[in-house]
């Protein structure tokens, strides 16, 4: 199904009845990354969607802001007459959850491996970046060397993606999180080397209300023991 929103065709889909349960999906991914969860989730109403720029989703026209994916993911809830709804986010999606929640009404927020500092980059390759980004004559050469320095997200976007990405890394959601009042349960994966277990308990000690479940697995470790978050989930929600 498609809903237009900001001018953007957003793809999504829906099922079950109950209670709304609103599940958002990493960067790179898509709805079929979310929909394993949500078909094991009985008793309630799932909506999944493909976040700009993703999936079937169209790009944004614009190098969005997590404000920005956060307003257009309001608009698409409020054109749902989605209201309060229970929010599960991954990496990505949990950035974006993480925002939603400081500011609009969130039943529950669940959050998978979900950033919400700016970490530090240290390291030679770091270095020879900043310096070679210094000296105006060798700029071009900063920018061919982060495709193969960079991330495998920075390597893989292009163009407004690209620029969302870097946008994205470079937002603290301290303030945020530190704002939201909802039950919050936070799952991480003990060997999850996207975003380490580290940073998960400073997220813990950041929202009031929100406990931390370690379990064994990587980045994907909600899919990697999917029986046994479902369990976890039942018993939360």
């Amino acid at each position: 199904m498609i809903k237009k929103i900001r001018d953007l065709n957003i793809n999504y889909i829906q099922y079950g009845n109950g209670e709304d349960v609103v599940l958002l999906h990493g960067w790179g991914q898509n709805i079929q990354m979310m929909d394993p969860l949500g078909k094991n989730l009985d008793n309630f109403k799932i909506t999944i969607l493909d976040l700009p720029g993703f999936g079937s989703s169209e790009i944004p026209k614009f190098a969005y802001t997590i404000n920005d994916y956060t307003d257009v993911l309001h608009e698409f809830l409020e054109e749902l007459k989605i209201n309060n709804p229970i929010l599960i986010g991954h990496s990505f999606g949990g950035r974006i959850a993480i925002n939603y929640a400081s500011i609009y009404k969130v039943n529950k927020l669940v959050l998978f491996g979900s950033p919400f500092l700016v970490r530090e980059k240290t390291g030679l390759k770091v270095k020879v970046l900043k310096t070679l980004k210094n000296i105006k004559l060798l700029n071009n050469i900063a920018e061919t060397m982060k495709n193969y320095m960079g991330s495998e997200d920075y390597k893989a976007a292009n163009g407004v993606m690209r620029e969302i990405l870097v946008k994205t890394v470079n937002t603290d959601l301290s303030e945020a999180a530190n704002k939201i009042k909802c039950d919050t349960l936070l799952i991480w994966g003990e060997n999850d080397e996207a975003v380490p277990i580290e940073e998960a308990k400073e997220l813990e000690k950041t929202i009031k209300d929100s406990a931390l479940i370690v379990l064994p697995g990587s980045h994907y470790c909600y899919l990697e023991n999917l029986s046994h978050v479902t369990s976890i989930l039942e018993h939360f929600l």
